[in-house]
């Protein structure tokens, strides 16, 4: 079942993002952008089995500096499963999940840092080749992808700035342990 996560779901929620991506920012990251303020609210969503919180994905506002004027866009990140259950459709689920409510609140574009692999076939589309810029020298080409909805309009390009809260916890693009 998936639903939208409630103040009682982030203990579980901290649990599933550090099972999953190990010791690092990542649920330091959730926690911020729930209260960071932005442009547009954040869109935070759950997977439960057997009344157990096992997958989470949020979506937290961005902006896309176009050429026309700044429109508000959202981000997600992160998309988490927990071990036990991940290859089960979970994260598709949640992804699909979370498109559709940014589709039904008129966000036009959602954007993502990730595995084209696994994004490509859920909705993202590479990014650059479509006249988006990313925020960061250090995310691989690849990896900038963009989900456009329907309010999306052909204007709508120009370059992704990421809200604050990922700059202030070294969460965008990926560090080169050797520089």
């Amino acid at each position: 079942m998936i639903r939208q996560e409630t103040e009682t779901d982030h203990e579980m929620v901290r649990e599933v993002h550090a099972r999953a991506f190990g010791p690092g920012p990542v649920p330091a990251l959730v926690e911020a952008l729930r209260t960071a303020p932005a442009p547009l609210a954040p869109m935070s969503f759950v997977a439960t089995l057997g009344g157990r919180v096992v997958g989470h994905v949020l979506l937290s506002a961005a902006r896309l500096d176009a050429p026309r004027r700044l429109v508000d866009v959202m981000t997600l990140s992160p998309l988490g499963v927990h071990p036990d259950v991940q290859r089960r459709g979970i994260g598709a689920r949640l992804i699909e999940h979370a498109l559709a409510a940014a589709d039904e609140r008129g966000v036009p574009l959602v954007f993502l840092e990730g595995s084209p692999v696994y994004y490509r076939t859920r909705g993202f589309e590479a990014a650059s080749p479509l006249g988006f810029r990313s925020p960061s020298l250090r995310i691989p080409d690849p990896a900038f992808q963009v989900a456009r909805l329907s309010a999306h309009e052909p204007w709508m390009t120009g370059t992704l700035v990421y809200s604050d809260t990922f700059w202030a916890l070294d969460c965008v693009g990926l560090r080169d342990p050797e520089a």
